[in-house]
């Protein structure tokens, strides 16, 4: 069924629909892939907590609170431990272990609500709690500085999984969105690779140039994930997921999780984007910027440059495909709020995912799939690679190759 032939909001059978997700979801609740509030925290407030108490409404600065998570069935959340890719080598470092120091001070403050997890089952016991279970993800290879030592520090730290790159290329792997130099992984890019199965880390392929996923996919024997994009086919932009790769998650086991970036996902803000981004350069800000000032150049910018506008169905195309080209044991979800100045209509927070459940529910997606997407896909795949992970210690130790 495609976007046009599912009713519209307002309707009994929408609103019946919606009431079947939110149930859906208390049983199965949403693993997240990748939400950036502990950036938009250092971003709008260097870390104080008290002037962004996540336990009340926070939605005049923020697409996450605690209310807001309630709301849309979110039962675990990788948290985005992220630093920029023009942070370079023990900055990097430093600004991901404040990023890594932040969420923690969210557990400690937040216990009723936020429990850390570290493994599948610690996933399973939180939902079993009625908490959210939080884990961390390191977005982007430039965070350990080329050191294995700082990779095994990380996980040590709770962080499970990393993605390979950001934005920009680094010394042994090539990003979507950086002009080509390694044609993939380095000698060094696929021992990061294999360390990390090793330790039990997952290998995120988000971000990462189509030959990086490939390299990385040929290298690990632990499922891999995408922890927030959404498939080429649907949308030619190079941080979405080729078909040739997605087709290859059966055999790997990995899972690809939709995000709700309205550039990666709409055609028409592709181009729209763009031209948003350059206007804040030209105004001195960095594109990824999502600060107060920020977004009030990017509110004048839409006055006279109407912005395209996603909904949760052109997410729900996006799964569609997914589903189709690599079954429905290998998709999820990564919505990347706080990571992103603009999302979909229904999507607008992290309380819309029981609307994007209730527009697969119209297009015939059945309660066991949905669970799969929602849960035990990203639950699985962490299982599986503590599984490796135990495997591949018993037999190797750690690495200390260097570039």
């Amino acid at each position: 069924m495609t976007a046009a032939q599912t009713d519209p909001t307002g309707t009994e059978d929408a609103r019946a629909r919606l009431d079947e997700a939110r149930g859906l979801l208390a049983r199965h609740p949403v693993v997240d892939g990748h939400n950036d509030l502990p950036w938009a925290l250092r971003e709008q407030v260097a870390y104080d907590l008290a002037r962004r108490d996540i336990a009340a409404d926070q939605s005049a600065h923020l697409h996450t609170d605690l209310p807001r998570l309630r709301a849309g069935g979110v039962g675990a959340q990788f948290w985005s431990v992220y630093v920029r890719s023009d942070f370079a080598g023990d900055n990097a470092v430093s600004a991901t272990l404040e990023q890594i120091d932040v969420v923690a001070q969210l557990l400690e403050r937040y216990p009723a609500d936020l429990v850390r997890a570290l493994t599948a089952e610690d996933m399973e016991r939180a939902r079993t709690e009625g908490r959210i279970a939080s884990l961390m993800g390191a977005e982007g290879g430039h965070s350990i500085n080329n050191s294995l030592a700082t990779l095994r520090a990380l996980y040590a730290l709770g962080v499970r999984y990393m993605t390979l790159t950001h934005n920009d290329n680094i010394d042994w792997a090539d990003s979507a969105t950086d002009v080509p130099r390694a044609g993939g992984l380095t000698a060094f890019g696929h021992e990061v690779v294999r360390e990390m199965n090793r330790i039990g880390m997952l290998v995120d392929l988000s971000h990462v140039a189509a030959t990086t996923m490939r390299d990385a996919l040929a290298t690990s024997v632990a499922p891999v994930i995408f922890s927030h994009s959404s498939a080429r086919a649907v949308c030619e932009h190079p941080r979405n997921v080729p078909d040739d790769v997605l087709a290859q998650l059966p055999v790997n086991g990995g899972v690809a999780m939709a995000t709700f970036v309205p550039k990666f996902i709409l055609p028409a803000a592709v181009a729209w984007t763009q031209a948003a981004d350059e206007n804040l350069r030209a105004h001195g800000f960095h594109h990824l910027d999502t600060t107060p000032a920020a977004m009030e150049l990017h509110r004048a910018f839409e006055e006279t440059h109407p912005r395209p506008r996603a909904t949760a169905a052109t997410v729900a195309d996006h799964l569609d495909h997914m589903r189709q080209v690599a079954g429905i044991d290998h998709i999820g979800i990564g919505g990347d709020y706080d990571g992103t100045a603009f999302t979909p209509s229904g999507l607008e927070d992290v309380a819309g995912y029981p609307h994007l459940v209730a527009e697969l529910l119209g297009r015939g997606w059945s309660h066991a799939d949905l669970a799969k997407l929602t849960w035990s896909n990203a639950v699985r795949a962490l299982r599986d690679a503590e599984a490796v992970a135990r495997d591949l210690s018993a037999t190797r130790g750690p690495s200390n190759a260097r570039i």
